[in-house]
């Protein structure tokens, strides 16, 4: 690939953009940033549609001229965009002068080629879609009336019309033999199904000036003016530079990828290749339809106040976790459900506990171990678990760079994440904090210690397009640029030796959640540090059956943090496979909870909760203890959370 141009669609100025809005933005940032990063040239489109009836009736509502309303809306998606961070190359108005003057342009290329010709027209028309309809398209029998449908109308008036009908056979032979024009593959088959099933008319392209007045006057007849969707889909080309500009829009066009939401199907898979083929321009090569934000299974909808408003969530959890959310929860292609419990779920999970806890745990242990400063390691990886854990940050970069042609982004966001957790995994193995307890391990100690920060500067790279204003702040704090550079990705020893890391506060703070414990309570220890109590059996021995009645599991430790008022507790929150649970362990005295982070430990998974300090804790570790020494139990070798003690 050696360039990629995305679009989205342009937006109606008629409202105030909403999380479809944002999310088909964002999605479209993305990938031009995953695109840069992997130094490919690239070209980001956006903007608004100004034109036509909708925006006509919303200034009139508002008791202004559509330009004025239009002038007031842009900026409320120009805001949004700056707030979302959004890097588009270009943000095209179908108001401005160069984009009025391509389509007056391309009208009149269209008309004198007998592409465009005036006809009555007598049927229906669907005002909220800016549309004439069939009777076919109404589900209506033969001169039956829409009853209760106000937004159909019957008109009678003279028009000007696109051939479209002639390009029918050509547009179902170029869908079958380009299987990646339009994805994903259910989305082709509707469009194939629509054209196979009924016969294509020719497209209604103009509007009288005496029913609407707001749009492109028609250069061959000034009584008219163009039909909105006709004027907006021209923007994808109009916005880098046809016809005027021959050299930019070589450079462009055809499209990489054009983004839309799955209601605009139709125009932009029948009406924009027709409109193409008969400008004997290439198509894009792909069209690709996402699915829509859903509140449980109902849409979206103003009308039923369902709708999330972007801002009110970039206020209350930040710009890159809502990124981040909109990016790793939807599979590209599907509908999607949101709500608040499933944000700070993967927030929680992925961004509190996976990535921000190896960065203070990290940043700790250098803190401890080496004055803060990133150590000189003994070597690049060639083996062991040194080799194992910068694969594992290596198959990510792969990963990633798959999606920039099956878009499979939410897979290549995950990919990320299981880096990370190999990270944590690789750090349990090592143990530094053993390490660093012995003179003659300081190599290993040093090796271990910048070989996690090498693998998390790969995994939080691959990161940056969706969070760029925290993966930068990271970047910052390790001594490196704010933006990675293509080559850095696979390459080892970028980590500059001896500079300080200078990290301060974490970098994805814990969301609480409301009115219940965390995760999953779990039960722990008393402040004693307790431990299980013992079966009563005669002569102090235990049956098997007594015995058999205690769940030991494995745990993985997620998040460790102190118990407020107390020197001796910690509040741990641990994975058990199944579930995570909350438990309390009087261990403050012995372990750091940057140190525990990570770690496999042995818990009694079935031990009755206790409120401890004000927590809720179910299960407890075990350690052993010597005299004022204690170790937690742990288990040989790497088992997965929720594995059973026998």
């Amino acid at each position: 690939m050696n360039r990629f141009y995305v679009t989205t669609p342009i937006y109606y100025v008629n409202d105030v953009p909403h999380i479809g809005h944002a999310y088909t933005t964002v999605l479209a940032d993305v990938l031009a940033r995953l695109h840069r990063l992997f130094g490919i040239p690239t070209w980001f489109l956006t903007g608004t549609d100004e034109h036509g009836q909708k925006v006509q009736q919303a200034a009139r509502a508002a008791g202004i001229e559509p330009r004025e309303q239009a002038d007031r809306t842009v900026v409320r998606f120009q805001e949004l965009w700056r707030k979302l961070q959004i890097t588009h190359d270009d943000f095209i108005r179908t108001t401005e002068a160069r984009h009025v003057r391509a389509v007056r342009a391309v009208l009149q290329d269209l008309y004198d080629r007998g592409e465009i010709y005036q006809a009555e027209y007598d049927g229906w028309y669907d005002v909220s879609s800016e549309t004439f309809v069939t009777e076919r398209d109404l589900d209506l029998a033969e001169g039956e009336e829409p009853i209760g449908r106000p937004n159909i109308i019957r008109v009678r008036e003279t028009n000007y019309f696109f051939r479209m009908s002639r390009y029918q056979e050509w547009l179902v032979e170029y869908i079958e033999s380009h299987p990646d024009f339009i994805r994903p593959d259910f989305r082709r088959n509707e469009t194939l199904g629509f054209l196979r099933t009924r016969p294509l008319g020719d497209l209604c392209i103009s509007r009288p000036k005496n029913r609407l007045s707001w749009g492109i006057e028609l250069p061959f007849d000034p009584a008219y003016v163009c039909y909105v969707w006709f004027d907006a889909l021209l923007n994808y080309i109009t916005a880098i530079g046809y016809p005027h500009d021959p050299a930019t829009f070589a450079k462009w066009w055809p499209a990489s990828l054009q983004l839309i939401g799955k209601d605009i199907l139709t125009t932009h898979t029948v009406y924009w290749p027709t409109m193409l083929k008969a400008l004997g321009l290439p198509l894009p090569r792909t069209v690709f339809a996402h699915g829509w934000w859903l509140m449980g299974n109902t849409k979206m909808s103003k009308s039923l106040g369902n709708v999330v408003n972007p801002m009110d969530m970039i206020e209350r959890h930040g710009v890159d976790a809502f990124r981040y959310f909109l990016i790793s929860e939807m599979v590209l292609g599907q509908d999607a459900s949101f709500s608040e419990e499933a944000f700070e779920r993967r927030y929680n999970s992925d961004l509190a506990n996976d990535l921000g806890n190896l960065v203070s745990r990290l940043a700790t242990m250098l803190s401890r171990y080496h004055h803060g400063r990133w150590p000189a390691p003994a070597g690049a990886p060639t083996d062991g678990p040194e080799l194992v854990v910068w694969q594992a940050a290596q198959d990510a970069v792969a990963g990633m760079e798959r999606a920039l042609t099956t878009y499979e982004l939410d897979r290549a966001v995950a990919g990320a994440i299981t880096a990370i957790r190999a990270i944590n995994r690789y750090l349990e193995q090592r143990a530094p904090w053993n390490l660093a307890r012995h003179a003659h391990e300081r190599e290993r100690l040093h090796t271990t210690l910048y070989t996690a920060g090498e693998c998390l500067r790969v995994a939080a790279s691959l990161l940056h397009p969706v969070m760029p204003g925290r993966i930068a702040e990271l970047r910052r704090a390790f001594g490196l640029s704010e933006t990675p550079a293509p080559e850095e990705l696979r390459q080892w020893g970028v980590l500059p030796v001896h500079a300080p890391v200078q990290l301060t506060g974490p970098l994805f703070p814990r969301i609480e959640d409301r009115g219940h414990a965390q995760a999953s309570a779990g039960t722990g220890p008393s402040e004693s540090a307790r431990t299980a109590p013992a079966p009563a059996a005669q002569g102090g021995l235990v049956s098997i059956e007594e015995f058999s009645k205690i769940q030991l599991r494995t745990a993985r430790v997620v998040a460790a943090e102190p118990v407020p008022g107390t020197n001796k507790l910690l509040k741990l929150e641990i994975d058990l496979g199944s579930e995570r649970r909350t438990i309390v362990a009087g261990i403050a005295q012995h372990y750091q909870p940057a140190d525990l982070i990570g770690r496999t430990i042995v818990v009694v998974a079935n031990l009755a909760p206790a409120n401890i300090r004000g927590v809720e804790s179910r299960g407890m570790l075990l350690a052993a203890s010597s005299g004022s020494s204690l170790r937690l139990l742990t288990v040989d070798g790497d088992l997965p959370p929720g594995s059973p003690i026998r």
